[in-house]
């Protein structure tokens, strides 16, 4: 990404983050008694820069002291996204209330108490939210798919496999989180596993630190891991991200396809991000798939689902995609409901089998609210061509 471009980004979103969390501040201060108003302050400054500060001091080294900054700030996060649309809910009704007076006289007759009794309830309020989202992302389900493909693949005749995206491997999520889902991943069994970009976070200098490699190479089945590159892994640096995943056992398809068991094919597109932040171009899908024998079942890892339709006009039988978490914190499942033809789930057009997942690790805040950490185990059955 050019420097223009990250400097209107970065100036665009820290913009956007210091007036929500202004508007914030100005409201909620008003509920804070006047002898506890500088401490307040003091406390909110060093929360909303918390996440920032980590970022920044862990480019340099990763130590305890940016690892509790980034974890507060990432929590407030998850706080500050609910505590402005709870502020946005009561103002709007504060708004109506002017038009149209309906707040009963004991909200209006003393409003300093009004304003302490309302800011507590929004406290435990959205303090129980994203508590019970934190302990939602430490329960990973396994959702079963069984499919029918209608191509030969050689001699196999079934196919079981283990599918996760979005781990999101970093400060926030470890080695102990990965430990979880390694094994739940090797109790399926697999015949292979895929997993579908998003396997770094940006920041792989923990990743190292920590060894959580080691957790990857425990990764068993029959014919190997397969991954994609997401939008984290270049945001974060690509080629390094690819070495220490290669080097710790999992096969990274870059615009490759590749045969396996003289049955099917696996194919991987590089992330939509290349352009954005490597200047390149990702390979055309038609152009990836020339050399293809599109008469055995193939299979698309492509971590962004955009265009799907590209996959049907390419006679692929499964296409697997993340990379939208489903909005990981409820309501923004409803935005990308909208601007995803599939924003989560199973889906089927034609021939073309369709899995976006909301993936089942997630970025910034350790809070989920709007779906589960899953994995997805597809039974796919090879049946021959339609007669």
């Amino acid at each position: 990404m050019k420097l223009s471009q990250q400097l209107i980004f970065f100036g665009i979103v820290f913009s956007i983050y210091g007036l929500i969390n202004f508007y914030i501040f100005r409201r909620a201060l008003f509920a804070v008694p006047a002898n506890y108003k500088p401490l307040f302050t003091i406390s909110f400054v060093i929360v909303i820069l918390s996440f920032i500060a980590g970022r920044f001091l862990e480019r340099f080294s990763v130590n305890v002291f940016g690892d509790v900054l980034i974890w507060i700030g990432s929590f407030w996060i998850a706080f500050m996204f609910y505590f402005f649309l709870a502020l946005l809910v009561i103002d709007l009704l504060r708004l109506i209330n002017l038009v149209v007076p309906f707040f009963p006289a004991f909200i209006t007759h003393n409003i300093e108490k009004t304003k302490r009794i309302t800011a507590l309830i929004v406290l435990i309020l959205v303090t129980v939210t994203v508590v019970g989202g934190y302990i939602n992302t430490k329960v990973i389900i396994t959702k079963t798919y069984k499919m029918r493909v209608f191509k030969n693949a050689g001699e196999l005749k079934t196919l079981n496999v283990a599918m996760a995206s979005d781990i999101h491997l970093g400060t926030i999520i470890g080695k102990s989180f990965l430990n979880k889902l390694v094994t739940e991943i090797n109790k399926l069994n697999p015949d292979i596993i895929l997993l579908a970009g998003d396997i770094i976070d940006e920041d792989l200098a923990a990743v190292i630190k920590n060894n959580v490699g080691e957790e990857l190479i425990r990764l068993k089945s029959k014919y190997g891991v397969y991954a994609i590159t997401g939008n984290h892994e270049y945001i974060g640096g690509v080629e390094d991200a690819y070495k220490y995943l290669v080097a710790h056992g999992v096969n990274v398809l870059r615009d490759e396809k590749i045969k396996i068991d003289k049955a099917f094919y696996v194919v991987g597109r590089e992330d939509r991000s290349i352009r954005q932040f490597a200047g390149k171009q990702r390979k055309e899908l038609k152009d990836l798939l020339s050399s293809v024998d599109k008469s055995f079942p193939v299979i698309l890892m492509d971590h962004q689902p955009f265009e799907l339709n590209e996959a049907l006009e390419n006679n692929i039988d499964l296409q697997l995609s993340g990379h939208t978490h489903y909005g990981q914190l409820w309501p923004i499942n409803f935005i990308i409901e909208k601007i995803y033809d599939l924003s989560w789930g199973y889906g089927i057009n034609g021939n073309t089998h369709y899995y976006v997942s909301c993936g089942v690790g997630g970025w910034g805040p350790p809070v989920r609210t709007g779906s589960r950490p899953e994995i997805i185990n597809f039974k796919i059955k090879f049946v021959g061509p339609r007669k």
